[in-house]
């Protein structure tokens, strides 16, 4: 009963009005004085800060905080995969036949995560990556290869909450949420990044709009407050770094495996 209550709450509570609710005071300079505590509750390394805590005028400023430079150093090579965010791995593997297999108990459709794109096609059985953003965690996106953006796409959504609770009690999250879509292609095929919204988390919004070609690394977007992001790539490119798993956490730069021209598929 109690887990049903729980669940109903947090249908009620995922309605847009709400996340902006809470964007707008993250916004306001009376959030400022919330921001040593919130560093001590989720004990924030505030060090790696490129700013003077006293510098950052709102919570929502310092949440979506550059650090200083040579904190993420960045994996390089022309074929490496390297992790857009700080992160815990959720889950990752294959994608078989359109279908992400086994995210929380739960299996997701590529479709429907890209609201239907005809980019759908090449990800069919391609590999992923769900990367979960604590509060904790530094939360700009950087790009995960040299490459050029394809194509963008913003779909409106819900703001269900995307820790435990949410990706295991609640249905198909990451398809039903607000997301930012960037499509990506480099040396070796096309990855997607796929940037879901979660509660309380106001917008999802990209570091400059113009840009429209990225080194492995550079600057992508941001969250104003925690959240998912999915990482696709395109089918028979990618081999993952040995002794990877679930549950491991990694920082924005490092490698998650390696890129290659695509494999064709037995079609026998």
């Amino acid at each position: 009963m109690a887990k049903r209550l729980l669940r109903l709450m947090t249908e009620l509570s995922s309605r847009k009005w709400l996340s902006a609710l809470m964007g707008r005071f993250s916004h306001s300079r009376l959030s400022r004085g919330v921001i040593p505590y919130f560093i001590k509750s989720y004990q924030i390394p505030a060090d790696e800060a490129e700013k003077e805590i006293h510098e950052y005028r709102t919570l929502n400023e310092f949440f979506s905080r550059r650090l200083k430079p040579g904190m993420r150093p960045v994996e390089e090579g022309p074929n490496v995969l390297t992790s857009p965010v700080d992160a815990k791995i959720t889950a990752m593997g294959d994608i078989s036949a359109g279908t992400i297999l086994n995210v929380k108990g739960q299996d997701y459709s590529v479709a429907e995560l890209l609201n239907f794109s005809p980019h759908l096609e090449l990800y069919k059985h391609g590999y992923f990556f769900v990367l979960y953003l604590s509060p904790t965690d530094y939360h700009r996106i950087h790009s995960p290869i040299t490459g050029v953006r394809t194509e963008s796409e913003h779909i409106k959504g819900r703001a269900y909450p995307v820790n435990e609770f949410g990706m295991t009690r609640m249905k198909s999250v990451l398809c039903r949420n607000e997301r930012l879509i960037t499509y990506i292609a480099g040396e070796y095929g096309e990855v997607a990044v796929v940037k879901v919204g979660a509660m309380n988390v106001s917008s999802i919004r990209y570091d400059d709009e113009s840009v429209s070609r990225w080194n492995n690394g550079d600057d992508l977007a941001y969250f104003e407050f925690g959240s998912t992001v999915v990482l696709l790539t395109q089918d028979g490119t990618f081999t993952p770094r040995a002794g990877l798993k679930p549950g491991d956490h990694v920082r924005m730069g490092q490698l998650l495996g390696t890129l290659h021209p695509p494999v064709p598929r037995d079609k026998g």
